[in-house]
């Protein structure tokens, strides 16, 4: 698609294929959001709601909203409000989920939900409308103005930029990667609720499991997950590991409907303060901000709680949205520490062929402290509990994991 082009105007031109939406605002702060993925598009959502007298540009480089991407998350892990921010983007929701490792098979009550980009897509253009503009190639990004690859440029009060996650050398990092496929079957795959994690396979570069999402009763999600040390991702590799993971549950593949694939950060240690500094004034927001679960890589409920931050703020002006994020992506770093310890312990305490063991004594925890820990609102008794016990790795390893480095 052509590109649509962009006058150097205090709001975008809109493409031809956005619906009309609700009529923009000609009064009030101008918000530049950059990037049309999950974080930018709750707090364009949420400012249309909340703070209806705000102008908004959402500027995005490809022909739709959200990529190719499928964002899950656990009914317990957002609030009333949360939840209801999320809601018109949710495609499917299931009572609960199961678990299979080895030595255990369950199936947990909590309610799981799922964005698909293809509802992202479809729900934000039409409250968009003209705020949206696709096929925006952008060039460079300051405070308060972008400019776009041919030049022109759009100026507003405050830019967010949510295009994704930057090279962070002040953060140590694990990885986990994916690919995952949307398949259709020759007959029904018999799954009445997702399979957030089977480590039943073979552990290949790390902690591996896969991931299944059933959608219909001949369509559902496969992916193939593995927490590793390094972001290399081999797609065939993960690719076959689709195809013999769904032979072995003897499913047959009619047609792989689309694909998708992602290399999500997981938090070991790191400068928070040094990653700021090294991002500039530019507010930024999702996994360019650090927010994310430290463990999980799940990004959808640090998204809705930003967004609903952001709204609250009494000024929407550069620096008061900038300084905002700031200290609450610092603040939640911080309280996480926890999580990023559990981190070390499975990445350099456990051999990587033995990591499943460590997910697999986690999943014999009582449901409500599950919950707590996928919301990252462990409590301290949690906490004592988690690491209580025999350990799944020996005791002078996971010692060796205690302290945090600033530093790599």
């Amino acid at each position: 698609m052509k590109r649509a082009a962009v006058a150097a105007a205090p709001w975008p031109c809109h493409t031809r294929r956005m619906l009309p939406g609700s009529p923009q605002p000609t009064d009030g702060p101008r918000l530049i959001l950059v990037g049309g993925g999950l974080a930018n598009g709750l707090i364009a959502l949420k400012l249309m709601k909340a703070r209806p007298e705000v102008r908004i540009t959402v500027l995005e480089g490809a022909d739709r909203l959200g990529g190719a991407h499928t964002w899950s998350f656990f009914a317990s892990d957002l609030t009333p409000s949360e939840a209801a921010l999320v809601e018109p983007l949710i495609a499917r929701r299931w009572n609960g989920y199961d678990v299979r490792f080895p030595g255990l098979q369950r199936a947990l009550r909590t309610g799981y939900r799922s964005v698909t980009a293809e509802r992202f897509d479809q729900v934000l253009r039409q409250r968009l409308g003209e705020r949206l503009t696709l096929n925006a190639a952008v060039a460079g990004v300051e405070p308060t103005r972008v400019t776009l690859s041919d030049g022109r440029a759009v100026a507003g009060d405050v830019v967010v930029d949510g295009r994704g996650p930057l090279p962070s050398p002040e953060l140590v990092l694990g990885w986990q990667k994916f690919v995952g496929q949307e398949v259709r079957l020759t007959e029904p795959h018999g799954l009445s609720q997702p399979i957030v994690m089977d480590a039943t396979v073979g552990q290949a570069d790390g902690y591996r499991f896969l991931y299944v999402l059933p959608f219909d009763a001949h369509t559902c999600l496969i992916e193939d997950t593995r927490y590793t040390d390094g972001p290399a991702l081999d797609r065939d590799a993960y690719r076959h590991g689709i195809a013999a993971y769904a032979a072995a549950q003897s499913w047959r593949i009619a047609e792989v409907l689309r694909e998708e694939e992602g290399v999500l950060p997981v938090a070991l240690e790191g400068d928070i303060d040094a990653y700021w500094a090294a991002r500039g004034e530019t507010a930024q927001s999702g996994l360019r901000a650090a927010l994310f679960h430290p463990t999980t890589g799940y990004s959808l409920p640090d998204a809705a709680r930003l967004a609903e931050r952001i709204a609250a703020l009494p000024r929407l002006d550069q620096r008061s949205v900038a300084e905002a994020i700031r200290e609450h992506s610092v603040s939640l770093w911080r309280r996480r520490g926890f999580y990023r310890l559990l981190n070390r312990m499975l990445f350099r305490a456990a051999a990587p062929d033995r990591r499943w063991r460590v997910m697999q004594r986690f999943y014999r925890l009582p449901e409500p402290l599950i919950e707590r820990f996928y919301a990252a609102k462990s409590t301290l008794v949690d906490k004592l509990r988690i690491i209580s016990g025999k350990p799944p790795v020996s005791v002078a390893a996971a010692l060796s994991c205690v302290p945090e480095r600033r530093r790599a």
